[in-house]
């Protein structure tokens, strides 16, 4: 029996890989990098599933090339890299990994609000500069307290709400915004309180966000909102660059309507070497690490090869992001 062939677009962890390579031909781009849109055209042309990362897009044109397959299973929480649409209509599952990464995420977002408030990354340039030559001084690198202020909350997905859960320990108060209101009990547990957008950003002493790129959210936090937050505030994102108008942030660190901004994504990935943001002292940096640790992402990549495996195998996968397939090709 002739076994079915997989894409996998990146080096993942050995278990994920072994999942796969016992039931099905494995044809692995082996490096941290991205292939290229050639090698994927050329090589999904004949492919049953392929598990791919969030920097790998498949639009239409490629989703056209790719005349066998069932199922692209995704290494990720976002989905803006995938044409679901598309895919749905092609009869191609789309699976992603929701929750394994959710803990990770939301640490690194207290690391980022910490970090900043504190000036964490600002001290340490300064240290490691070699300008550190007075022991101690009253106004000496003077951060924000982050215990007892206002959180607002942009989203309070499964991520969000692990944001909160942590701010219940620096006895914040806790307010958030989305499309649906949380359940009363769900709030309690947290302390939270439903609030508009408008609001929170005005009142809030950190705004930190947890929403899902679509066209709703695409560019969400623009001038108009900036403006609406505190002098002594600051924002933290740790979900998807476009959600927030860069430009527009930009201009506010520049007149200085915000105090200060900590990011781990961007409109554009990699963040280009002449990105404005890099002149700033009060933003702080981070490369679109938020699930990598090394637990985190050896789940996601098993995770990810198991979506794929169910759907090989004619069986349901755990996360499905596009259920209406099922009546274009049914399992089975």
């Amino acid at each position: 029996m002739v076994k079915e062939t997989v894409v996998v677009t990146r080096r993942i962890a050995e278990s994920a890989l072994n999942l796969l390579s016992s039931r099905f031909k494995v044809r692995l781009y082996d490096s941290d990098e991205p292939p290229g849109s050639e090698w994927l055209e050329v090589n999904i042309g004949d492919a049953d599933g392929v598990l791919c990362m969030l920097s790998d897009k498949f639009d239409l044109d490629l989703l056209e090339k790719a005349k066998r397959l069932k199922v692209i299973s995704s290494m990720s929480v976002g989905l803006d890299h995938i044409d679901l649409d598309a895919a749905t209509r092609r009869g191609i599952y789309v699976t992603y990994t929701p929750d394994v990464l959710t803990d990770a995420t939301a640490d690194l977002t207290w690391a980022l609000l910490l970090g900043i408030a504190r000036r964490v990354s600002e001290a340490e340039r300064f240290l490691r500069g070699g300008l550190w030559r007075v022991a101690w001084s009253p106004n000496f690198f003077l951060g924000s307290d982050v215990y007892g202020k206002t959180l607002g909350i942009v989203g309070m997905g499964r991520i969000g709400y692990a944001v909160a859960k942590r701010a219940r320990g620096f006895d914040m108060r806790i307010l958030y915004y989305q499309r649906h209101r949380l359940a009363e009990d769900r709030e309690k547990d947290v302390g939270a309180r439903y609030s508009a957008l408008d609001e929170l950003l005005s009142e809030s002493d950190f705004v930190t966000i947890h929403l899902p790129l679509t066209e709703q959210t695409r560019g969400l936090i623009n001038e108009a909102r900036l403006r609406l937050m505190k002098p002594t505030a600051y924002l933290v994102n740790t979900s998807r660059g476009a959600i927030i108008d860069e430009a527009a942030l930009i201009k506010a660190l520049r007149e200085r309507w915000i105090k200060g901004v900590a990011l781990d994504v961007y409109s554009v990935e990699p963040l280009p070497k002449d990105s404005p943001l890099l002149q700033f002292e009060n933003v702080l940096l981070t490369p679109h690490i938020g699930s990598a640790t090394i637990e985190t992402r050896k789940r996601m990549a098993e995770l990810a090869a198991e979506n794929l495996v169910a759907v090989l195998t004619g069986r349901l996968p755990l996360h499905l992001a596009n259920p209406d397939v099922v009546r274009v090709r049914p399992l089975g």
